[in-house]
């Protein structure tokens, strides 16, 4: 069981020898219970509990969001970080870094090179930025073909004029034979905030509208599938693209406050993005299963592996939650933009119960979306 019920009944809390006083009374029912149980599990303060790092803790799930909590932030608290966005703005600039590693290297629709550049173009413009400027720093393995770097840095050039932006500092180490997956790239980027904007997971507001830019999970697997480790066949290649044209159109349609969030769904997909915006709103997001866009491609290949593609990463794709008034006017303008032509109401924001995500499924039910435990995935990006 993939969520914090399962935790909390499985007596992994303090003092679960008997009945907790802050259990449902006898006559409440057993979905009450278990959403109270929820709540006294994420009021708990987030400790690491492993001696070591492991892979789960950057998978994007739970070990990755306690890891964050529990080192990072407890360190560098600041109330530039405290939000936990893509970026963080200052002074009328947007600032952003990230880490790519991914195997293979190359795969159908991209490389390292390109979601190095367009990972840190849409972190950018996820807080509503211009794009400018990117920085590029290489750990590179003993051994590595020259000709690969080249084709690597290649597509980084490619990628950068498609965005409009340049790279204008960088860094370069080598490290011995069997210490790196033969290429690891971080990139830094700053943006212009050219609007007045303010985006924030915080800012979801019950009634609003989620919708998603467009299909889901293409570039997780295509990645797993181009390892060559699973007898799957399938026509599909990464989705990685720049969107800061896409969210210009939509901010410029919306108007001032109308765009809630906007953030790009890689490590852990749709699905930890929206538990990501339920917590920080206190708002539960509920979505409906059949309104989520999934090409049959992924779909097949998903249930043949047992994933859910809610979980599967994107890198060209993003979740903006707007005013509910605001809804159709963003429909077109992320329609009118190759990247956002599959555009979809995928869900809306409600009041209770805070902090959860409720699918709605084909069937009838309803389930918890929670975020991953563990490192049921392969690493993707």
């Amino acid at each position: 069981m993939n969520t914090e019920e399962g935790i909390a009944l499985r007596g992994e809390g303090p003092d679960r020898t008997g009945p907790d006083p802050g259990d449902a009374a006898p006559g409440q029912g057993r979905e009450q219970q278990v959403l109270q149980r929820i709540e006294r599990v994420r009021r708990r303060r987030a400790r690491v509990r492993e001696d070591r790092i492991t892979l789960a803790h950057g998978a994007g799930g739970k070990a990755t969001h306690t890891l964050i909590d529990a080192v990072f932030l407890e360190s560098f608290r600041n109330p530039l970080l405290e939000p936990l966005e893509d970026g963080a703005v200052v002074d009328g600039l947007a600032f952003t870094t990230d880490s790519y590693v991914v195997t293979p290297l190359f795969f159908p629709g991209g490389d390292i090179g390109d979601l190095a550049v367009n990972g840190t173009v849409n972190d950018l413009a996820m807080c509503g930025a211009r794009p400018r400027y990117l920085s590029a720093g290489f750990i590179i393995e003993e051994g590595f073909p020259v000709a690969d770097l080249r084709r690597v840095t290649a597509s980084m050039a490619a990628a950068a004029r498609a965005a409009d932006v340049w790279i204008v500092t960088g860094d370069t180490k080598v490290v011995e034979n069997g210490k790196a997956d033969g290429c690891y790239i971080t990139t830094s980027g700053i943006g212009t905030m050219d609007r007045p904007v303010r985006l924030s997971a915080a800012a979801a507001r019950p009634g609003d509208a989620v919708i998603v830019s467009g299909p889901i999970g293409e570039h997780g697997i295509t990645v797993m599938l181009a390892r060559g480790e699973l007898d799957i066949q399938a026509d599909l290649t990464s989705d990685t693209a720049p969107l800061h044209e896409l969210t210009g159109r939509l901010l410029d349609a919306c108007g001032d406050g109308r765009v809630r969030c906007l953030r790009d769904a890689t490590r852990g997909g749709v699905a930890t993005v929206v538990n990501e915006i339920a917590e920080a709103s206190q708002v539960a997001v509920v979505l409906q299963e059949d309104a989520i866009p999934v090409r049959p491609a992924v779909r097949g290949a998903c249930e043949l592996l047992g994933i859910d593609p809610l979980y599967v990463a994107c890198e060209g794709r993003m979740v903006t939650v707007v005013d509910p008034r605001s809804t159709e006017a963003a429909l077109t303008a992320l329609r009118s933009h190759p990247l956002g032509s599959a555009a979809a109401v995928i869900g809306r924001i409600n009041d209770d119960p805070p902090g959860l995500v409720l699918l709605r499924t084909a069937f009838g039910g309803t389930r918890i979306v929670d975020l991953l435990v563990g490192d049921p995935l392969p690493r993707i990006c």
